[in-house]
C-alpha cells in the first residue's frame, strides 16, 4: 500500500469529510511537508482560513482516538500526528529482506522442521511477501500444529487465496496479495467459536490500547471463557499484550476481524453488546472528574468515542444523549473545552430532533452547552441559549417553578460577567424571591442566591448591601449545614474578598485563614479549593506588602493545581500569573517573564484569545514588557 492510499484509509477510518480529506492528504503528502499553509491552500484553490479550519477539524477527529493531540498546541499537533501516522504506516507495511524473513520464521518454528523443507520455507516467505505480521501468524500457526508439513501449509495458503479472493471488500485498501489475509484465515479456522467472537468484539475498539480486566466479571464461567479467548488470541499473535491488562490489535488484524464480523449473522448483536458495554463505562464519568477519575477513565475514552462516532445506531437516542454528555464532562472537567463542545452540540441537536423544541431534556442540554460557552468567555453564544432555556421553562413549567429560578440565575451570571449589572440584578432578585416563596427562607438554594446577588451589589458599589447579604448567606449556611462545611468556607472567602477590595485587610485576613484551615480539614490538603484559598491569602499578603509570606503560598498553590489538574488547565494559568506578578513587584524579572508566557499560552489554548481571564493575563504580560523594556 502506498503512503497516499494509507492516508486515504486513515481519512475514511476517522470519518473525514471530502474537504477535510483533501486538506489532510495535501498536508501530509511527503512532497509538501516543507510548504506553508498559504501554499497548500493555494494548491487546493481555497483560502487559508478554510484550509486551517479543515485541518483543525482533522486534528479534533484524530484527537478522539489519540488523546495526546488534545493537549498539544497547533505546532505540536502537526509533529505528533505526523509521528503517529508514520509509526502506524511502518508497523502495518514494513517488509523484510528474504534472509531476514527466513530468520524471523526460524525464530518461530523448530529449526529441524525448516531444514527438512528449506526450499518450501523460502517459497512460504515469498508467498507472504516477506511481511513480518503474516510470517508471525504463520509461524505461530505452525507451532500449534507440529505435524503439519510446510508443503501442506503452502498448499493451504494457496487454496485460501483462490477461495477467498472476495473476502476483502473491493473498497478496502488492504492488499490481499500480501498473504496476510490467507495467514489470518488459517488462524481464524484454528480458533474456537468463543475466541472468534471475542476477536470480532475487540475489532470494534478504537485503534489504540485496549484495557481488558476479566477479574471484574462476576460470572465465573464468562470470566473463564474470556481468559481462554485472550490466551488463544495471544498464542496465535492475533492480539498483543502491552502490560498486564492492556492489549492491542494490529490495524490490519482489526480490519480482518471486522470483515468476519460484518459477514456474520450476529453482527448487529455483537455491535449492540459492545455499545452497551461502553455506555456502562461512560456512565461512570462524573460531572467534575478528579485526577483519579481521569487516570482510570482515560484508557476507555477512545473506545467510548468509537461507539459515539461509528456505532450510534446501536444505542437508543436517550442512551446516546447520556454517552455524549458524559464524554463532554470528561473533557470539560480538564479544561479541554474544544473537545467537549461537539458532544454538547450533538446533544442539543439530538434532543430537539427526538423530542421537538418544547421538551425539558432540550432545556437541560441547552444549559449544558451554554455553560461551556460561558466557561470559555463566549458570552454572546451562551446568552441566547440561556434565554431560550428560560423561556422554555416558563412555558413548560409556569412562572413559579424552581427550575425557572435556576434559569434566571444562569442568565444573570452572563449579564454580571459582561458588566451588565443593571440587567443581572433584577433577575437575581426575582430568583431569590421565587426560591424563598417555594422553599422558605431556610434553604441552601436561598443561601447560594444571596451570594450571587451580593456579588452584583459589590460590583455596582453597593458595598453595604453586599456585605449584609454575604453575612446572611454565611449565617444561613452555618444553620443549615453546620460551621464545618465547604460552603461555609466558600462564603468566608467571598466576604473576605469584599473586605480586601475595600482595603479592610485586618477584617479579611482572619476570614481567609479560617477558610483555608476549614478546607484543609474537610477536604484534605490535596484539593483544588485549598489551592484557591492559598492564592487568596497570598494575594492579601501581597496587597499589604508582605511578599515573603505571599511567595510560598503562591508556590504551594501552583504545585497543587499542577498536581491536581495537569499542566494545561486554566487554573494553573491563574496561579502562574499570580506568582509572575509577585516576581514583577519584587523586581525579579527573569523569574516573572517565563511564568507570564506560560500562563498566556495556557489561557489562549484552553479558553481562547477573547476570554476575560486570557485578556487579563495578556494585559499583565504587556504591562510587564512595557515596564522592563525601558
Amino acid at each position: 500500500m502506498q503512503w497516499g492510499n494509507f492516508l486515504a484509509k486513515e481519512a475514511a477510518t476517522h470519518g473525514l469529510s471530502l474537504e477535510q480529506t483533501a486538506a489532510f492528504a495535501k498536508y501530509f503528502n511527503n512532497q509538501n511537508l516543507g510548504k506553508n499553509d498559504a501554499q497548500l491552500a493555494s494548491e487546493l484553490n481555497v483560502d487559508v482560513a478554510a484550509f486551517r479550519k479543515w485541518m483543525g477539524e482533522v486534528y479534533d477527529k484524530f484527537a478522539q482516538n489519540y488523546l495526546e493531540l488534545a493537549i498539544s498546541n497547533n505546532r505540536g499537533k502537526v509533529k505528533k500526528l505526523q509521528a503517529y501516522l508514520t509509526a502506524k504506516y511502518n508497523s502495518e507495511l514494513d517488509v523484510l529482506k528474504p534472509l531476514a524473513a527466513m530468520k524471523l520464521l526460524k525464530s518461530l518454528v523448530v529449526r529441524e522442521r525448516l531444514q527438512q523443507e528449506a526450499w518450501v520455507a523460502r517459497r512460504i516467505c515469498k508467498f507472504l511477501r516477506y511481511l513480518p505480521l503474516a510470517l508471525e501468524l504463520v509461524g505461530r500457526y505452525l507451532d500449534k500444529i507440529p505435524d503439519l508439513s510446510l508443503e501442506t501449509l503452502l498448499m493451504q495458503l494457496e487454496k485460501k487465496r483462490l477461495e477467498h479472493e472476495s473476502l476483502v471488500n473491493p473498497n478496502s485498501l488492504m492488499d490481499y496479495e500480501s498473504g496476510l489475509a490467507e495467514a489470518f484465515e488459517l488462524s481464524w479456522e484454528y480458533l474456537d467459536e468463543n475466541a472468534q467472537n471475542f476477536g470480532c468484539l475487540l475489532s470494534l475498539c478504537a485503534l489504540t490500547d485496549i484495557p481488558l480486566s476479566v477479574e471484574t466479571i462476576e460470572d465465573e464461567k464468562k470470566q473463564e471463557l474470556n481468559e481462554k479467548a485472550i490466551a488463544d488470541l495471544l498464542e496465535l499473535h492475533l492480539l498483543q499484550r502491552e502490560t498486564k491488562e492492556i492489549f492491542r490489535l494490529n490495524p490490519l488484524i482489526r480490519q480482518l476481524f471486522q470483515i468476519k464480523l460484518d459477514k456474520s449473522s450476529e453482527a448487529d448483536e455483537v455491535k449492540t453488546k459492545f455499545a452497551a458495554m461502553m455506555l456502562e463505562i461512560a456512565k461512570l464519568i462524573p460531572q467534575q472528574p478528579n485526577p483519579e477519575d481521569i487516570l482510570n477513565l482515560t484508557p476507555h475514552i477512545p473506545h467510548i468515542t468509537e461507539v459515539a462516532t461509528h456505532l450510534s445506531q446501536y444505542l437508543g437516542d436517550e442512551n446516546l444523549i447520556i454517552l455524549f454528555t458524559k464524554l463532554a464532562w470528561f473533557y470539560q472537567g480538564q479544561g479541554l473545552y474544544q473537545q467537549a463542545e461537539p458532544w454538547l452540540q450533538q446533544c442539543v441537536e439530538l434532543t430537539q430532533n427526538r423530542f421537538g423544541l418544547e421538551h425539558s431534556d432540550v432545556v437541560v442540554n441547552l444549559n449544558n452547552l451554554a455553560r461551556l460557552y460561558e466557561s470559555t468567555g463566549r458570552y454572546s453564544e451562551a446568552e441566547p441559549l440561556y434565554q431560550q432555556a428560560l423561556e422554555l421553562r416558563k412555558r413548560l413549567l409556569g412562572e413559579n417553578h424552581l427550575d425557572v429560578a435556576t434559569s434566571l440565575n444562569n442568565l444573570a451570571r452572563i449579564y454580571e460577567s459582561t458588566g451588565r449589572y443593571s440587567e443581572a440584578e433584577p433577575l437575581l432578585e426575582q430568583a431569590l424571591e421565587l426560591r424563598k416563596r417555594l422553599l422558605g427562607e431556610e434553604h441552601t438554594d436561598v443561601a447560594t442566591n444571596l451570594s450571587y446577588l451580593a456579588l452584583v451589589y459589590e460590583s455596582t458599589g453597593q458595598y453595604s448591601k453586599a456585605e449584609l447579604l454575604y453575612q446572611q448567606a454565611l449565617e444561613l449556611w452555618k444553620r443549615l449545614v453546620g460551621k464545618e462545611h465547604p460552603h461555609v468556607a466558600t462564603t468566608l472567602n467571598n466576604l473576605a474578598a469584599l473586605y480586601c477590595y475595600r482595603g479592610r485587610y485586618k477584617e479579611a485576613e482572619p476570614l481567609l485563614k479560617q477558610a483555608l484551615k476549614l478546607r484543609k480539614r474537610l477536604l484534605g490538603e490535596e484539593h483544588i479549593d485549598v489551592g484557591t484559598s492559598l492564592n487568596n491569602l497570598a494575594q492579601l499578603y501581597e496587597s499589604t506588602g508582605r511578599y515573603n509570606e505571599a511567595e510560598p503560598l503562591y508556590q504551594q498553590a501552583l504545585k497543587l493545581s499542577k498536581r491536581l489538574l495537569g499542566d494545561n488547565h486554566p487554573d494553573v494559568a491563574i496561579s502562574l500569573n499570580n506568582l509572575a506578578a509577585l516576581y514583577r513587584n519584587t523586581r525579579r524579572y527573569k523569574k516573572a517573564k517565563p511564568l507570564f508566557e506560560q500562563a498566556l499560552t495556557i489561557c489562549e489554548r484552553t479558553l481562547g484569545v477573547s476570554h476575560p481571564t486570557t485578556m487579563t493575563v495578556r494585559a499583565n504580560y504587556a504591562s510587564f514588557l512595557r515596564e522592563t523594556y525601558h
